[in-house]
Formats: C-alpha cells, sequence, structure tokens
C-alpha cells in the first residue's frame, strides 16, 4: 500500500471516499480542512436528502499503536468541541480499535474497518476490513510468540511489583537484549506504564494475558495428546495424586476450583513425559472423544509458579487464564471467570 507516502491531507480524501461509499443514498459528504488552530486535522461535513447537517471532527494519523490512543484521549479532553471525533488512518490494528472504542473515538481505515455514531442526523456505520496490516515494510518488533516472550509475559503478569530488566532477564533466562525489545513492544500497545523509557511502573495483566493469547495460544504450548479416562475425571485426579512423574493440571480442571461454571468435561495436564503418563495413569490414547489432553510443553516455563491442593498440582492461575482463552467449547468464558475472580483477588496469587 506504501503507507509512507501518504499525505494527511489525501489521507483525509481517501478516507472521505471510504465513507462515502458506506453513507445511505442521497447523503453528502465533504471535508472541511483546518489551519492548526484545534487539536484536529478538519471535519467530515455529511447533509441528509432533506438539509440536516452533521460534523465528525476527524484526525489523520500515519500509524497508531494502543499507546498513542492513550496520548490521543489526554489531547483531546481539552477539545470543547461537541461534534464526535473520529480517526481517520491506512490501518487500525484491532488492539488500536479496541482502545479508541473505550475512548470514545471513531475510526475509519483504509482497508475498510470503520466504526462511526452521530446523533444528528442519525447515523451508525461498523463495517470491518482487515485485521492485519497490508504495508508491514519496517515495522518494529512486534511478536509474543515463542517460549522466551512467554516467559516474560508470565513473570510480568505474576509480580505485583514490576521487575526490572535485568531482574527479568535473570528470572527468566532471556538475554537483555530481547527482554527491551518485549518491553518496548508492551509500552508501545500500553500493556505496561514506564517511567521515560525506563523502569515499569504498572502492568495491565488483563490485557497482557488477552494479548499474549492471540498468538500464542494452547496448541503452540506443546505436543498434545488427547486421552480417554474410561473412568472419568475423578479417577484421572486420583491417579495424578500417585503419579511419579513432573505434571502440572491447566485449563477447566484447574479454573473450576477458583472460579466454577459448570463441571469440566475436559482435563487438560502440563506432563514431562506422556507416554510415562498414559503407562501410569491407564489412559487410553483415542482421536475422538478424549476427556484428558496431556500435553508435552516445549518450554518448562509452564511449570513455573505451581501449587499444590488438595494433592494435586496445578499450573500458576495466570498460566491457566491464558490457557483457557484459546481452549475449545466453552473456555474463553471459563478464561473470563477467573479472570475476574483474579481481578477480585490480586492478593493471593500475585507475588
Amino acid at each position: 500500500m506504501g503507507n509512507n507516502a501518504i499525505s494527511s491531507n489525501k489521507l483525509l480524501h481517501m478516507g472521505l471516499q471510504v465513507l462515502r461509499d458506506r453513507l445511505p443514498s442521497g447523503w453528502t459528504l465533504e471535508l472541511l480542512l483546518e489551519k492548526n488552530t484545534t487539536p484536529i486535522d478538519g471535519y467530515y461535513r455529511m447533509t441528509t436528502p432533506n438539509g440536516e447537517v452533521g460534523r465528525l471532527a476527524v484526525e489523520a494519523k500515519q500509524r497508531l499503536e494502543p499507546r498513542g490512543v492513550v496520548e490521543l484521549a489526554a489531547r483531546f479532553r481539552e477539545f470543547s468541541g461537541d461534534e464526535p471525533r473520529i480517526i481517520v488512518s491506512p490501518y487500525l490494528s484491532p488492539a488500536v480499535r479496541e482502545r479508541l472504542d473505550e475512548a470514545s473515538f471513531g475510526f475509519l481505515d483504509l482497508t475498510g474497518n470503520v466504526h462511526i455514531e452521530l446523533d444528528k442526523p442519525g447515523l451508525f456505520i461498523e463495517a470491518k476490513g482487515a485485521d492485519t496490516d497490508p504495508d508491514r515494510k519496517a515495522r518494529p518488533f512486534r511478536s509474543l510468540r515463542g517460549a522466551k516472550a512467554g516467559r516474560i509475559v508470565r513473570l510480568l503478569v505474576d509480580s505485583k511489583e514490576p521487575p526490572g530488566v535485568r531482574q527479568i532477564a535473570e528470572q527468566t533466562h532471556v538475554n537483555p537484549g530481547y527482554v527491551s525489545r518485549v518491553l518496548a513492544l508492551l509500552d508501545r500497545e500500553a500493556l505496561i506504564e514506564r517511567r521515560g523509557r525506563g523502569r515499569i511502573t504498572k502492568v495491565d495483566w488483563p490485557r497482557l494475558l488477552r494479548r499474549w493469547a492471540e498468538e500464542a495460544s494452547l496448541e503452540s504450548r506443546g505436543i498434545q495428546r488427547p486421552c480417554l479416562e474410561p473412568r472419568g475425571l475423578s479417577a484421572l485426579e486420583s491417579g495424578l495424586k500417585t503419579f511419579g512423574g513432573r505434571y502440572a493440571v491447566t485449563g477447566a480442571l484447574a479454573a473450576s476450583r477458583l472460579a466454577p461454571i459448570a463441571p469440566p468435561r475436559l482435563a487438560t495436564v502440563f506432563v514431562e513425559d506422556a507416554e510415562r503418563a498414559v503407562s501410569e495413569l491407564g489412559l487410553r490414547t483415542v482421536e475422538t472423544g478424549a476427556n484428558v489432553l496431556l500435553i508435552e510443553p516445549g518450554d518448562a516455563g509452564v511449570f513455573t509458579g505451581v501449587t499444590e491442593q488438595d494433592g494435586l498440582v496445578f499450573a500458576a492461575v495466570s498460566q491457566v487464564a491464558a490457557d483457557l482463552l484459546t481452549s475449545p467449547g466453552r473456555g474463553p468464558q471459563e478464561a473470563e471467570a477467573l479472570i475476574d475472580w483474579m481481578n477480585r483477588n490480586e492478593e493471593a496469587w500475585r507475588g
């Protein structure tokens, strides 16, 4: 797309066409440019077939990160205009669109993502465009995939007092340079707050968990082995209490002890050795009808922060929530119930 070559005025005109194509029949639309006397770049003025007029205050952004939305919201608080505010950009990511909606901004991007609300004249437009940037050139580091990123996320979520770069590197056994790049990403996406570009002062751990789950699904944790415990999950629990291998229960079975929604139907268990677990626990490997999912993790980080309760070993609450967010069935709903419990009981799980 070559977004970097688009001037602000041209971007506003291109956005004008995107919006014009989505207006009701008979409506007209024009752009009124400002001369830098306000925090906005101009107005989109709409006129209905019966002559009713409405305006949207519009600002063009060549690129916008979630951190930029926070700064925009702060700047627009001083702007006393009554018109609804919208942002026009070549591309707005799902995270940015979510932040804009929370900050009461409308938006429009050139891929077709549109959310606009206008009271007078009455207008509501919601349209879906791209969820990935069509112009990926010169993009900064922005991935939370992989074991190293997962260890960093888990430490940030689990720590009541945010650690520094060196402390994160030491505790996660990750190169400080990589840690810094991950923190820069989290800062751009407003998932952490920093003092300048230095020490972390706050972690938005619910958003961070959800952001991590988007890129690091349960399937990415390791090799999965569906199994059947013909005697049911209570028999599995009894077997795990005497199992000699390393394991950690995650998923619905782990969440149900803190934020139960319904009796768990599937037990997800991280095990160091799946063959041993199948043999010692008396499980059957199956292709369909599994009630146990064994996962041999690609990284031992999933065992960090395990707790023992009633003779069973459970994965850390943060790990359980992240795993449930991309689990099948009602997993996402169970994850949200668990995250709600985590919000109300931070003292119980954040160290």
